[in-house]
């Protein structure tokens, strides 16, 4: 599909029949547009349903032979989940789908009554007009590995989220009633886990016999070899606890509770992880950017899962556009205001890409030597964090040209570039 703005009015000839599909959780909205944005038929709704999808597309048949129309183009405002259902539904029978901003419809509810009233009716209006003047963008319908590795890595990102939850009740518990534990266990490891299963209180701790404790320790999952330094050390300071005293009936079931649930999610975290490294060997992508020193399984899946695979765009610069790393401004007159990179795009990509940098500046000589020129060239340096941030575009940039090329990663390319830099 054609993506600059005046190839997509062209799309929209007066043989196409606009439609503005308000989308909601039990019931949509639709508008009937023609090429000028006049009103060919009233708003209809219909529900999310197969028998609601069904008698949506014949009535799109219907209105498309009494007014002469050739083709369709459906827009949507993306609301939540909820147009997934539809844009499955109409690509199955072959119909356009595009997608407008939802603050683009936000800003422009008031032009035709220049009143901020808002109900489904006028926001499926709204959205047509949109798409009869070219404001729509054309979404990506996943399949195959691309929907089971967004689906794959959105389950593990909502699973690493309730580990670190579970954590911090762990970390909380421990500051109530054994609060000088964490001067021997900073993380939860086996041990550390052994030791809140079998032991939590710090009398416990303090009462048993060493190698008592030791061979009951043993008894936790995952455990076989318990360390005795760290076991002598926690008695010595459960001797002398702060830790309250009161509750521990409560407290030893809550402690319980938390320890099997943590590792449960670290479980199945493992396991998922599996699976989706399984899934993104198996993409054409994946021989490719395995070459590069820094990208791991783990990280190829989440970019994978968020930009599809690679080769569906046409330049790299829709890549940065989607990450939200496109730079925007304020300027006006003889005021010029500072770049910013726009963080309108896909957040979870964003971050990623920065959490990739940081090691990757340290142990990729390529990226190490880029980001050393940008923070200490004598014409306009950049600050740490800004490198960082400009590094990322640059890391989008250099996987896009390995996937189309099939090229293996190269670090001599990107340091001639430096010397090229260095040298003017």
């Amino acid at each position: 599909m054609n993506f600059t703005q005046n190839q997509k009015i062209d799309q929209v000839k007066e043989t196409t029949l606009v439609v503005g599909v308000d989308i909601a959780k039990f019931t949509h909205y639709a508008s009937f547009l023609n090429a000028r944005g006049q009103e060919l038929e009233q708003v209809r709704s219909f529900k999310q349903s197969r028998e609601g999808f069904e008698s949506f597309y014949m009535h799109l048949q219907a209105v498309m032979a009494r007014h002469q129309k050739t083709d369709i183009i459906v827009g949507i405002e993306p609301t939540g989940h909820y147009w997934l259902n539809l844009a499955y539904y109409l690509e199955d029978h072959g119909i356009r789908l595009v997608m407008v901003n939802p603050m683009h419809v936000k800003k422009a509810k008031e032009l035709d009554d220049n009143l901020p009233t808002k109900h489904d009716a006028k926001d499926a209006r709204t959205i047509g007009r949109l798409v009869k003047d070219g404001r729509f963008s054309y979404p990506r319908i996943l399949h195959d590995h691309e929907a089971e590795l967004r689906a794959g890595s959105a389950l593990r990102a909502s699973m690493t989220e309730e580990l670190g939850m579970i954590k911090n009740k762990m970390i909380r518990w421990t500051d109530r009633y054994f609060p000088e534990f964490t001067q021997v266990f900073p993380t939860f490891g086996k041990m550390a886990l052994a030791v809140l299963e079998q032991t939590p209180f710090p009398e416990e701790v303090a009462t048993i016999g060493i190698e008592e404790w030791l061979d009951q320790l043993r008894q936790s999952e995952g455990l076989k070899s318990p360390q005795k330094p760290k076991a002598r050390r926690l008695q010595a300071l459960a001797s002398q606890s702060i830790g309250i005293q009161e509750g521990h009936q409560m407290a030893r079931i809550e402690i319980a509770t938390l320890v099997c649930r943590y590792r449960q999610v670290e479980q199945e975290i493992a396991a998922l992880s599996e699976q989706l490294t399984l899934l993104v060997r198996e993409t054409t992508s994946y021989e490719v950017l395995q070459t590069v020193p820094g990208l791991g399984d783990a990280t190829i899946t989440d970019l994978l899962a968020e930009t599809g695979d690679l080769t569906n765009y046409e330049h790299p610069r829709q890549l940065l556009k989607l990450a939200g790393l496109t730079l925007k401004e304020s300027s006006s007159g003889q005021h010029t205001g500072q770049k910013r990179i726009s963080k309108r795009g896909r957040r979870r990509l964003r971050a990623l890409l920065f959490r990739v940098m940081i090691p990757l500046v340290r142990h990729n000589q390529a990226f190490r030597k880029l980001h050393e020129h940008y923070t200490s060239r004598p014409l306009n340096p950049l600050r740490k964090k800004q490198s960082l941030v400009v590094l990322c575009g640059k890391l989008l940039k250099v996987l896009y040209a390995l996937v189309v090329k099939r090229e293996p990663f190269n670090g001599s390319k990107l340091l001639a570039d430096v010397m090229r830099f260095q040298a003017t």
